[in-house]
């Protein structure tokens, strides 16, 4: 598991650990189904949506590939949530000035447990 995957699984168990019911394609997407219909798909239950941005997904999204599909679905959402991880908002503008626009949280101002909390207590408010 690379640092990026390693990340998000982390993120994952610290929301899950605090209550929030996460979809996380890693586990909720079996082998052979396309990603892009399985994401469509639990975004009809979804209310909220984060992207853990990183060095690695900034250097993918200009290859207009399945993270750039992935991305502009997820920016259809009224409430995404970008979560700044290594990386800053002024290096996400330069690939994605939408999503940049969002307001997010940083990794860099805060362990990924308070990031965590913070998300898990937005949830609830919804």
């Amino acid at each position: 598991m690379g640092p990026t995957a390693g990340s998000c699984k982390e993120l994952h168990d610290l929301l899950e650990s605090r209550g929030v019911s996460v979809w996380f394609s890693e586990k909720d997407v079996g082998l052979g189904v396309p990603l892009l219909r399985a994401i469509d798909k639990a975004w009809r239950t979804q209310e909220s949506g984060i992207v853990l941005v990183t060095p690695a997904l900034l250097r993918r999204l200009p290859a207009e590939g399945i993270a750039d599909k992935e991305l502009s679905a997820l920016l259809a959402r009224e409430r995404l949530v970008p979560i700044m991880h290594q990386t800053t908002y002024d290096a996400l503008r330069e690939v994605s000035p939408l999503l940049a626009s969002r307001s997010g949280l940083s990794t860099a101002e805060a362990p990924m447990a308070d990031v965590a909390t913070k998300l898990a207590e937005l949830v609830a408010i919804q």
